[in-house]
Protein backbone atom coordinates (compact mmCIF):
# COMPACT_ATOMS: atom_id res chain seq x y z
CA UNK A 1 0.00 0.00 0.00
CA UNK A 2 1.42 3.88 -1.10
CA UNK A 3 -1.50 5.22 -0.31
CA UNK A 4 -4.43 5.73 2.35
CA UNK A 5 -7.37 7.56 1.62
CA UNK A 6 -10.08 7.90 4.39
CA UNK A 7 -12.80 10.25 5.45
CA UNK A 8 -11.36 13.11 6.85
CA UNK A 9 -10.69 12.13 11.06
CA UNK A 10 -12.14 13.52 14.04
CA UNK A 11 -9.93 14.64 17.10
CA UNK A 12 -12.04 13.35 20.04
CA UNK A 13 -9.76 15.13 22.57
CA UNK A 14 -7.85 17.98 21.35
CA UNK A 15 -6.08 21.36 23.96
CA UNK A 16 -5.88 24.30 21.37
CA UNK A 17 -4.99 26.79 24.41
CA UNK A 18 -6.30 30.62 24.22
CA UNK A 19 -4.87 34.14 23.57
CA UNK A 20 -1.87 34.39 20.62
CA UNK A 21 -1.45 30.51 20.25
CA UNK A 22 -4.70 29.85 19.26
CA UNK A 23 -4.35 31.00 15.72
CA UNK A 24 -1.42 28.44 15.23
CA UNK A 25 -3.58 25.34 17.04
CA UNK A 26 -6.47 25.38 15.10
CA UNK A 27 -4.97 26.01 12.20
CA UNK A 28 -2.67 22.42 12.27
CA UNK A 29 -5.40 20.61 13.75
CA UNK A 30 -8.25 21.69 10.80
CA UNK A 31 -5.25 21.04 8.65
CA UNK A 32 -5.77 17.03 9.80
CA UNK A 33 -9.44 17.25 11.02
CA UNK A 34 -12.69 17.44 10.42
CA UNK A 35 -13.90 17.93 13.91
CA UNK A 36 -12.43 17.83 17.16
CA UNK A 37 -13.49 17.82 20.97
CA UNK A 38 -11.85 21.02 22.63
CA UNK A 39 -10.94 20.34 26.16
CA UNK A 40 -12.09 23.33 28.32
CA UNK A 41 -8.95 23.78 30.73
CA UNK A 42 -8.24 27.07 30.60
CA UNK A 43 -7.98 29.97 32.91
CA UNK A 44 -10.35 30.60 34.23
CA UNK A 45 -11.80 26.94 33.27
CA UNK A 46 -15.07 27.18 30.91
CA UNK A 47 -17.37 26.05 32.96
CA UNK A 48 -20.11 27.51 31.47
CA UNK A 49 -22.40 27.27 27.88
CA UNK A 50 -22.32 30.96 27.76
CA UNK A 51 -18.29 30.35 28.08
CA UNK A 52 -17.73 27.66 26.14
CA UNK A 53 -19.94 29.72 23.14
CA UNK A 54 -17.84 32.24 23.40
CA UNK A 55 -14.35 30.12 23.58
CA UNK A 56 -16.05 28.13 20.37
CA UNK A 57 -16.06 31.82 18.34
CA UNK A 58 -12.60 33.10 19.00
CA UNK A 59 -11.43 29.16 17.40
CA UNK A 60 -14.04 29.78 14.33
CA UNK A 61 -12.94 33.59 13.93
CA UNK A 62 -8.94 32.14 13.89
CA UNK A 63 -9.96 29.49 11.05
CA UNK A 64 -7.89 29.36 7.71
CA UNK A 65 -10.38 30.73 4.76
CA UNK A 66 -12.39 28.28 3.20
CA UNK A 67 -11.82 25.51 6.22
CA UNK A 68 -14.82 23.62 7.05
CA UNK A 69 -13.36 22.81 10.55
CA UNK A 70 -16.04 22.06 13.28
CA UNK A 71 -14.64 22.71 16.79
CA UNK A 72 -16.78 20.86 19.19
CA UNK A 73 -17.04 22.15 22.81
CA UNK A 74 -16.86 20.40 26.57
CA UNK A 75 -17.99 21.90 29.94
CA UNK A 76 -15.53 21.50 33.01
CA UNK A 77 -17.18 19.86 35.31
CA UNK A 78 -16.62 21.44 39.05
CA UNK A 79 -18.38 20.71 42.28
CA UNK A 80 -20.63 23.36 41.57
CA UNK A 81 -22.01 22.16 37.92
CA UNK A 82 -26.13 22.48 38.35
CA UNK A 83 -28.17 20.29 36.89
CA UNK A 84 -29.61 23.45 35.13
CA UNK A 85 -26.29 23.98 32.91
CA UNK A 86 -26.51 19.72 32.44
CA UNK A 87 -30.00 21.34 30.62
CA UNK A 88 -28.81 23.94 28.63
CA UNK A 89 -25.86 22.08 27.65
CA UNK A 90 -28.24 18.97 26.55
CA UNK A 91 -30.09 21.59 24.19
CA UNK A 92 -26.52 22.58 22.59
CA UNK A 93 -25.68 20.88 19.46
CA UNK A 94 -22.08 22.54 19.41
CA UNK A 95 -21.18 21.12 23.36
CA UNK A 96 -21.42 17.07 23.28
CA UNK A 97 -20.36 16.91 27.69
CA UNK A 98 -18.78 17.48 30.34
CA UNK A 99 -15.11 16.54 31.27
CA UNK A 100 -14.33 15.25 34.44
CA UNK A 101 -10.84 16.69 35.81
CA UNK A 102 -9.67 14.73 39.35
CA UNK A 103 -8.22 18.11 41.17
CA UNK A 104 -4.78 18.25 40.04
CA UNK A 105 -4.08 15.24 38.04
CA UNK A 106 -3.08 17.55 34.88
CA UNK A 107 -2.37 21.18 33.56
CA UNK A 108 -5.03 23.65 35.08
CA UNK A 109 -7.05 21.10 36.76
CA UNK A 110 -7.02 22.74 40.49
CA UNK A 111 -10.63 23.68 39.85
CA UNK A 112 -11.41 20.25 39.50
CA UNK A 113 -13.22 17.54 41.49
CA UNK A 114 -12.26 16.23 44.49
CA UNK A 115 -14.92 13.86 45.33
CA UNK A 116 -17.21 12.63 42.09
CA UNK A 117 -20.20 10.52 43.68
CA UNK A 118 -20.34 12.51 46.76
CA UNK A 119 -20.39 16.32 45.31
CA UNK A 120 -21.46 15.99 41.75
CA UNK A 121 -24.56 14.15 42.49
CA UNK A 122 -26.94 16.34 40.94
CA UNK A 123 -24.88 17.13 38.01
CA UNK A 124 -24.61 13.13 37.11
CA UNK A 125 -28.23 12.64 37.51
CA UNK A 126 -29.06 14.96 34.91
CA UNK A 127 -26.26 13.99 32.53
CA UNK A 128 -27.71 10.38 33.01
CA UNK A 129 -31.32 11.64 32.25
CA UNK A 130 -30.47 13.34 29.11
CA UNK A 131 -28.14 11.81 27.84
CA UNK A 132 -25.35 14.47 28.18
CA UNK A 133 -21.25 12.25 28.56
CA UNK A 134 -19.42 12.36 30.71
CA UNK A 135 -15.43 12.79 29.22
CA UNK A 136 -13.23 11.70 32.14
CA UNK A 137 -10.02 12.03 33.02
CA UNK A 138 -9.10 8.80 34.69
CA UNK A 139 -6.60 9.12 37.73
CA UNK A 140 -6.66 9.13 41.48
CA UNK A 141 -4.46 11.95 42.76
CA UNK A 142 -3.86 10.25 46.18
CA UNK A 143 -0.20 10.83 46.69
CA UNK A 144 -0.05 7.68 48.05
CA UNK A 145 -0.26 5.67 44.97
CA UNK A 146 2.23 5.57 42.49
CA UNK A 147 2.38 7.70 39.35
CA UNK A 148 2.31 5.11 37.11
CA UNK A 149 -0.75 3.48 38.87
CA UNK A 150 -3.28 6.21 39.14
CA UNK A 151 -5.20 5.19 35.87
CA UNK A 152 -5.75 1.69 37.08
CA UNK A 153 -6.64 2.68 40.59
CA UNK A 154 -8.72 4.72 39.25
CA UNK A 155 -10.78 2.40 38.10
CA UNK A 156 -11.42 0.45 41.03
CA UNK A 157 -12.15 3.24 43.23
CA UNK A 158 -14.00 5.87 41.37
CA UNK A 159 -15.07 3.94 37.55
CA UNK A 160 -16.77 0.98 39.00
CA UNK A 161 -18.78 2.90 41.73
CA UNK A 162 -19.55 5.67 39.40
CA UNK A 163 -21.02 2.90 36.66
CA UNK A 164 -22.76 1.18 39.36
CA UNK A 165 -24.56 4.44 40.69
CA UNK A 166 -25.08 6.11 37.38
CA UNK A 167 -25.59 2.37 35.10
CA UNK A 168 -26.89 4.79 31.86
CA UNK A 169 -24.27 7.39 32.24
CA UNK A 170 -22.68 8.21 28.93
CA UNK A 171 -18.74 7.78 29.61
CA UNK A 172 -15.69 8.21 27.54
CA UNK A 173 -12.77 6.99 29.23
CA UNK A 174 -9.74 9.73 27.88
CA UNK A 175 -6.37 8.65 26.61
CA UNK A 176 -6.08 5.21 27.88
CA UNK A 177 -2.72 4.14 29.08
CA UNK A 178 -3.11 1.06 30.36
CA UNK A 179 -4.45 -2.69 30.24
CA UNK A 180 -6.32 -1.95 32.91
CA UNK A 181 -8.34 0.65 30.97
CA UNK A 182 -7.94 -0.93 27.88
CA UNK A 183 -9.83 -4.08 29.13
CA UNK A 184 -12.43 -2.35 31.28
CA UNK A 185 -13.66 -0.78 28.08
CA UNK A 186 -13.61 -3.65 25.30
CA UNK A 187 -15.13 -5.85 28.46
CA UNK A 188 -18.34 -3.64 29.67
CA UNK A 189 -21.55 -4.91 29.10
CA UNK A 190 -23.20 -4.09 25.94
CA UNK A 191 -25.91 -2.22 28.08
CA UNK A 192 -23.30 0.52 29.19
CA UNK A 193 -22.87 3.23 26.50
CA UNK A 194 -18.54 3.31 27.07
CA UNK A 195 -16.14 4.66 25.17
CA UNK A 196 -12.72 5.21 25.72
CA UNK A 197 -9.96 7.85 22.88
CA UNK A 198 -6.37 6.86 22.56
CA UNK A 199 -3.43 9.18 21.81
CA UNK A 200 -0.25 8.36 19.45
CA UNK A 201 1.93 8.80 21.82
CA UNK A 202 0.54 5.83 23.59
CA UNK A 203 0.32 3.80 20.56
CA UNK A 204 3.76 4.18 19.71
CA UNK A 205 5.87 4.54 22.92
CA UNK A 206 6.79 3.21 26.63
CA UNK A 207 8.04 5.10 29.35
CA UNK A 208 11.35 4.18 28.72
CA UNK A 209 11.08 6.59 25.64
CA UNK A 210 11.05 9.08 28.52
CA UNK A 211 14.34 8.38 29.90
CA UNK A 212 16.92 7.04 27.09
CA UNK A 213 19.81 8.73 26.78
CA UNK A 214 18.56 11.53 29.13
CA UNK A 215 15.81 12.82 30.64
CA UNK A 216 13.52 13.72 27.08
CA UNK A 217 10.71 16.25 28.65
CA UNK A 218 8.85 16.24 25.41
CA UNK A 219 7.32 12.62 25.87
CA UNK A 220 6.39 13.74 29.31
CA UNK A 221 2.68 13.62 29.19
CA UNK A 222 0.06 13.00 31.93
CA UNK A 223 -1.55 10.33 31.94
CA UNK A 224 2.49 9.33 31.76
CA UNK A 225 3.55 6.79 29.19
CA UNK A 226 3.33 3.25 30.60
CA UNK A 227 5.91 -0.22 30.19
CA UNK A 228 5.49 -2.33 27.22
CA UNK A 229 2.72 -4.74 28.11
CA UNK A 230 0.27 -1.51 28.26
CA UNK A 231 1.28 0.28 25.10
CA UNK A 232 1.04 -3.59 23.71
CA UNK A 233 -2.61 -4.15 24.88
CA UNK A 234 -3.63 -0.22 23.88
CA UNK A 235 -2.30 -0.96 20.08
CA UNK A 236 -4.75 -4.18 20.51
CA UNK A 237 -7.96 -1.99 21.14
CA UNK A 238 -6.90 0.36 19.04
CA UNK A 239 -6.60 -2.36 15.99
CA UNK A 240 -9.36 -4.21 17.32
CA UNK A 241 -12.37 -2.87 15.12
CA UNK A 242 -14.10 -2.58 18.10
CA UNK A 243 -16.32 0.89 18.16
CA UNK A 244 -15.77 1.60 21.71
CA UNK A 245 -12.09 3.09 20.60
CA UNK A 246 -11.82 5.93 18.75
CA UNK A 247 -8.65 8.74 18.02
CA UNK A 248 -7.93 11.79 20.41
CA UNK A 249 -4.77 13.37 19.90
CA UNK A 250 -4.59 14.96 23.50
CA UNK A 251 -2.34 17.42 21.79
CA UNK A 252 -1.10 19.60 24.42
CA UNK A 253 0.94 22.41 23.63
CA UNK A 254 3.63 23.93 25.25
CA UNK A 255 6.34 26.72 24.44
CA UNK A 256 9.80 24.58 23.98
CA UNK A 257 11.49 26.30 27.06
CA UNK A 258 8.34 25.21 29.54
CA UNK A 259 8.89 22.31 28.31
CA UNK A 260 12.38 21.99 29.06
CA UNK A 261 12.46 23.21 32.57
CA UNK A 262 12.99 22.81 36.10
CA UNK A 263 9.17 22.09 36.73
CA UNK A 264 7.90 21.11 32.68
CA UNK A 265 5.02 20.74 31.61
CA UNK A 266 2.93 17.29 30.62
CA UNK A 267 2.01 17.08 27.32
CA UNK A 268 2.92 16.53 23.62
CA UNK A 269 2.82 18.07 21.00
CA UNK A 270 0.94 16.38 17.72
CA UNK A 271 -0.73 18.80 15.90
CA UNK A 272 1.47 18.75 13.47
CA UNK A 273 1.36 15.29 12.47
CA UNK A 274 -0.91 13.09 14.23
CA UNK A 275 -2.42 11.44 11.42
CA UNK A 276 1.02 10.14 10.54
CA UNK A 277 2.23 9.11 13.43
CA UNK A 278 -1.18 7.00 14.24
CA UNK A 279 -0.71 5.59 10.56
CA UNK A 280 2.57 4.57 12.00
CA UNK A 281 1.51 2.98 15.00
CA UNK A 282 -1.44 1.05 12.43
CA UNK A 283 1.39 0.21 10.06
CA UNK A 284 3.36 -1.90 12.54
CA UNK A 285 0.85 -4.55 12.97
CA UNK A 286 -0.49 -4.29 9.91
CA UNK A 287 -3.52 -3.37 10.67
CA UNK A 288 -3.56 -0.09 8.28
CA UNK A 289 -6.95 -1.36 6.53
CA UNK A 290 -8.71 -0.53 10.69
CA UNK A 291 -7.31 2.96 11.14
CA UNK A 292 -10.15 4.70 8.74
CA UNK A 293 -13.25 3.28 11.26
CA UNK A 294 -10.56 3.91 14.32
CA UNK A 295 -10.01 7.84 13.00
CA UNK A 296 -13.65 9.03 11.10
CA UNK A 297 -16.00 6.80 12.63
CA UNK A 298 -16.57 5.70 15.49
CA UNK A 299 -16.23 8.89 17.83
CA UNK A 300 -18.81 10.31 15.19
CA UNK A 301 -21.25 7.29 16.34
CA UNK A 302 -20.58 7.73 19.84
CA UNK A 303 -21.22 11.31 19.89
CA UNK A 304 -23.92 11.18 16.95
CA UNK A 305 -21.64 13.90 14.80
CA UNK A 306 -23.02 14.46 10.71
CA UNK A 307 -21.12 11.86 8.44
CA UNK A 308 -17.99 13.53 7.15
CA UNK A 309 -18.05 13.93 3.46
CA UNK A 310 -14.73 14.69 3.03
CA UNK A 311 -11.26 13.00 2.87
CA UNK A 312 -7.47 13.07 3.05
CA UNK A 313 -4.87 11.15 1.92
CA UNK A 314 -1.24 9.66 3.44
CA UNK A 315 1.12 9.17 1.48
CA UNK A 316 3.82 6.46 2.00
CA UNK A 317 7.19 8.58 1.76
CA UNK A 318 9.66 8.83 4.01
CA UNK A 319 10.21 12.36 5.95
CA UNK A 320 11.78 14.12 9.10
CA UNK A 321 9.99 15.34 12.08
CA UNK A 322 11.01 18.78 12.67
CA UNK A 323 13.12 19.87 15.65
CA UNK A 324 11.27 23.01 16.51
CA UNK A 325 8.12 24.27 14.98
CA UNK A 326 6.66 27.91 15.30
CA UNK A 327 3.13 28.08 16.53
CA UNK A 328 1.81 31.51 16.25
CA UNK A 329 5.28 32.94 17.35
CA UNK A 330 5.29 30.35 19.74
CA UNK A 331 8.60 27.98 19.26
CA UNK A 332 7.45 24.10 19.98
CA UNK A 333 8.72 21.17 19.89
CA UNK A 334 6.75 18.23 18.50
CA UNK A 335 6.73 14.60 19.22
CA UNK A 336 9.19 12.72 18.13
CA UNK A 337 11.11 16.20 16.41
CA UNK A 338 13.99 14.56 14.22
CA UNK A 339 12.87 11.39 13.57
CA UNK A 340 11.55 10.02 10.64
CA UNK A 341 8.02 8.93 9.82
CA UNK A 342 7.01 6.57 6.75
CA UNK A 343 3.64 8.25 6.09
CA UNK A 344 3.03 11.76 5.04
CA UNK A 345 -0.17 13.87 4.75
CA UNK A 346 -0.91 14.84 1.09
CA UNK A 347 -4.24 16.51 1.24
Amino acid sequence: MTTLTLSTPIDAHVHLREGAILAGTVAATARQFAAAIVMPNLKPPVTTVAAALAYRTSILETLPTGSTFTPYMCLYLTESTSADEVLRVSQEPSIVGFKLYPAGATTNSDAGVRDLLANCQPALEAMQRLGVPLLVHGEVTDPTVDLFDREAVFIDRVMLPLRAAFPALRVVFEHITTLQAAQYVMDAPASEVIAASITPQHLLYNRNAIFTGGLRPHYYCLPVLKREQHRIALVKAATSGSARFFMGTDTAPHAKHLKEHACGCAGCYTGLHALELYATAFEQVGALDKLPAFASQHAAHFYGFAPITTVITLRKTDWQIPDVVDVAGTAIVPLAAGEKLGWQMVG
